[in-house]
């Protein structure tokens, strides 16, 4: 008894390891490798190219163009430039393009896959800037300056930047602002003056630029401010004053003068176009595990293994959930199968013919094999040509209906090609061998919880979001295995038999 009970304990003891172990590495698939608990979680790939067309003018050409930086904001899964006869360098937020004695139309193309762009924030993280310096305006206009910043404390908003955007954007424009802006001005004059207010305000502020990710043509990168507020650096809309990223906005370039300077050509452009593809989780894992420098666990694992191999054991990582069940209802519930896995075996023929057809074959080849199994009985035969003439039996029977199948278009019939013969075979054999020891009834009555027990199994082991939990997190396969170690430790009774025993139960009341 008490070694009993110290192999129960140390059970127990496995088994709390376990759990922390496969708890331990679920969050870290989650985290690093970017798992997910659901087998249709994909992700959002976007190919961003930038597509750089100048006249060259016959001298020696220098081109910069902004990039992104790196930030927590999205990941870079693939960066491409396309530049013939240019030596390209890349900088952290820049990168040039330098050539000699060009002329002619230029064209240069700098492409980025990107992947996990994260929802817009209002924070954004970088250094502080310096103080602004004051901005070089005569005695009239810095007066002009310092009254329409009064003027903005008026209009409503959550700080001083969206107030001072609103009072942008009010219609009619107030008039000390309206003689403030040249009479024309495009919006990016329009974003110089707010920093040139921000500056009179003693706030330090910058140009950033971003891109909608809606597929289309060749689109423009959005104008967006930046100012450093409450000891951080706060993005706002300065069409609509709003503070943070729009939804789906990826943050090209943060900070600087200009997206694009040429030297040595003229008339130049820059236009972006995107495009978009969805892929699994899965498949980004690696590249995720690379930039959260964790590839090396990762690249000793089952998922850098080929696709076939995976699928393989995709199904065999399931079985110990289907094993836990046939446990549970054998040894906890009391259930009588044929056999300890006569019902696993059965839901693996399911699994691999379909329910309905399987279920439909399964009966109906069990039937006639039991049929011929109850003739062959009369031979007196011996115990392994007796299976092997039963197994033959089988292979004509599925011939026969896949032959009817196909020529009467029967899919169900067309299906028990599939239903694994040997299997079938075995479980005619167990179920004909109950019946000559057990009667008709017991063969019956254990056939059919092996069949109940299995369609359970089935519904388990069939569905997507348990075969994907399996496969991705299969450390839990290790609770699974001391759950039913320490099942094999249970030997008091099971449910069945309280009912069997309740009898006893009333007499001694």
């Amino acid at each position: 008894m008490k070694h009993f009970f110290s192999v129960r304990l140390l059970l127990t003891v496995f088994l709390v390891l376990s759990l922390g172990f496969a708890g331990y590495s679920m969050y870290y698939k989650i985290k690093y490798w970017g798992f997910s608990l659901s087998p249709k979680q994909s992700a959002n790939v976007w190919a961003i190219e930038a597509h750089i067309n100048f006249t060259a003018d016959g001298l020696p050409v220098k081109v910069s163009l902004g990039i992104p930086t790196k930030n927590k904001g999205f990941k870079i899964l693939e960066e491409n430039v396309i530049a013939d006869g240019y030596h390209t360098s890349k900088y952290a937020d820049r990168i040039v393009f330098t050539s000699k004695n060009k002329s002619g139309e230029q064209n240069l193309y700098y492409k980025i896959i990107v992947f996990d762009n994260m929802p817009g924030k209002d924070k954004l993280k970088d250094k502080a800037p310096a103080a602004p310096q004051l901005p070089e305006l005569d005695d009239q206009r810095m007066a002009q300056a310092r009254q329409i910043v009064k003027l903005s404390r008026q209009m409503p908003g959550n700080d001083a930047i969206e107030q001072l955007i609103n009072l942008f954007n009010a219609e009619p424009l107030d008039p000390a602002l309206k003689s403030y802006l040249p009479v024309q001005y495009t919006p990016k004059m329009k974003l110089e003056i707010m920093q040139e207010l921000l500056a009179v305000s003693g706030i330090a502020s910058r140009t950033a630029r971003g891109l909608q990710l809606e597929e289309g043509q060749k689109i423009t990168p959005d104008l967006m401010l930046e100012a450093y507020v409450d000891g951080a650096w706060r993005i706002y809309d300065t069409s609509t004053g709003k503070r943070g990223l729009p939804d789906n906005f990826l943050l090209f370039q943060r900070g600087g003068k200009s997206l694009l300077d040429v030297e040595g050509g003229t008339e130049s452009t820059v236009k972006f176009s995107l495009q978009k593809s969805i892929t699994s989780t899965m498949n980004l894992a690696s590249q995720r595990a690379k930039l959260a420098e964790k590839s090396g666990w990762f690249d000793h694992t089952i998922y850098t293994l080929p696709l076939a191999q995976q699928n393989t054991l995709k199904w065999l990582s399931v079985f110990p959930i289907g094993i836990l069940l046939v446990v549970l209802m054998r040894n906890i519930v009391g259930v009588q199968t044929m056999g300890t896995f006569t019902p696993m075996l059965i839901s693996m023929s399911l699994v691999k013919t379909g329910f309905l057809t399987g279920l439909i074959c399964f009966i109906a080849i069990v039937l006639l094999g039991l049929a011929i199994r109850f003739i062959m009985s009369k031979l007196n035969l011996l115990l392994v040509p007796r299976i092997s003439a039963v197994v033959i039996f089988v292979i004509l029977i599925i011939h026969a209906l896949t032959f009817i199948g196909y020529n009467f278009d029967i899919k169900i019939a067309q299906a028990s090609v599939f239903f694994p013969i040997i299997i079938t075979a075995w479980i005619i054999e167990r179920a004909s061998i109950t019946w000559e020891e057990d009667g008709p009834v017991n063969a019956g009555k254990e056939l059919f919880n092996s069949l109940l027990v299995g369609i359970i199994v089935y519904f388990v082991i069939a569905n997507d979001y348990v075969r994907h939990f399996m496969f991705v997190f299969n450390e839990f396969n290790l609770v699974i295995l001391f759950i039913v170690m320490l099942l094999g430790t249970y030997t008091g009774y099971r449910l069945t038999e309280l009912k069997r025993f309740a009898p006893l139960v009333k007499k001694v009341k």
